[in-house]
């Protein structure tokens, strides 16, 4: 059995656009066991990836405070093969037989494009897959118990957070966008962390609609599987939009100053807008509820 060593990203939808290598890897040779590096947070979306080994955290706050531990670890092995995403260090220092990171290809255009690039050598050619998310059977019961609540089945799931203030869309054009959409939706699903209660609080309680309030509630693999049970996911870019792709859910994420040529969601049921003059505030409603009727 072969023994690769993948190291991914840290933020939640950086890890995800990371997962396309994956897939190549597992591709690549069906017998490897791949162990991954990742933030501890972002570390729980490859929790059930069927053909991962070990899981170690890299701390990103902790810089190289962390970095012996994880190295004494990772030197315990020999690899077959390494993958470095993040940069070209820790490859340079794991025992291995084989070392591909950043620095290999000549990647541009979009991030995914650019990390395939880093393994161009064992590519030939071959097309990219969409980015995934392996969601266990308990998160799905979870999801089975929320849904139960909700009636109907056409449920619009809404991120109204992100971690920039200016890569929000007012929650007040959420509402708008909702209520102009009502009569084609039976409900409504807010979901993102703590910090983006207060939007969804607002959200919840203007719109006619049924609502469940998820924000700070869910674990991230529980809010995928809520987000598959969905029709479709309306939210700023975040974490969730790529969580969307993943799951093969349609999606609309919403564009401040974030550059969505680089950064998009990656797979073919995402669809995203983008404001012209990198200011979200400026994305029309009607304009998003023309896209979510296109798409929905």
């Amino acid at each position: 059995m072969s023994s690769f060593l993948f190291i991914t990203l840290s933020n939640i939808g950086d890890a995800l656009l990371t997962t396309p290598v994956l897939q190549f890897l597992h591709r690549y040779d069906e017998t490897a066991a791949i162990d991954i590096v990742g933030d501890r947070r972002s570390s729980e979306l490859f929790l059930h990836c069927p053909y991962r080994g070990e899981i170690y955290h890299k701390q990103k706050q902790r810089f190289l405070r962390g970095a012996p531990a994880l190295l004494f670890e990772l030197r315990r092995k020999r690899y077959d093969l390494v993958v470095d995403l993040r940069t070209d260090i820790l490859a340079r220092l794991v025992r291995a037989d084989k070392r591909l990171s950043k620095t290999t290809g000549n990647g541009q255009g979009h991030a995914v494009e650019r990390h395939f690039a880093a393994i161009s050598p064992l590519t030939e050619g071959e097309e990219i897959p969409s980015t995934t998310l392996w969601v266990g059977p308990e998160d799905r019961d979870y999801a089975d118990g929320v849904c139960r609540q909700l009636p109907g089945d056409r449920w619009l799931c809404i991120g109204p957070g992100a971690n920039w203030e200016k890569k929000i869309w007012p929650a007040e054009k959420f509402v708008l966008a909702a209520t102009e959409l009502g009569d084609g939706l039976d409900a409504l699903v807010l979901l993102g962390n703590d910090s983006d209660n207060r939007q969804a609080e607002y959200i919840a309680a203007r719109v006619q609609l049924p609502c469940v309030n998820l924000c700070g509630r869910t674990t991230l693999l529980q809010a995928g599987a809520v987000m598959e049970r969905t029709s479709l996911f309306l939210g700023n870019d975040s974490g969730l939009g790529h969580m969307a792709a993943a799951v093969d859910t349609p999606s609309i994420t919403l564009f401040g100053p974030s550059n969505p040529g680089r950064y998009h969601p990656w797979g073919p049921r995402a669809a995203w807008l983008a404001a012209p003059d990198s200011n979200i505030e400026n994305i029309p409603v009607n304009i998003v509820v023309e896209k979510v009727r296109e798409r929905y």
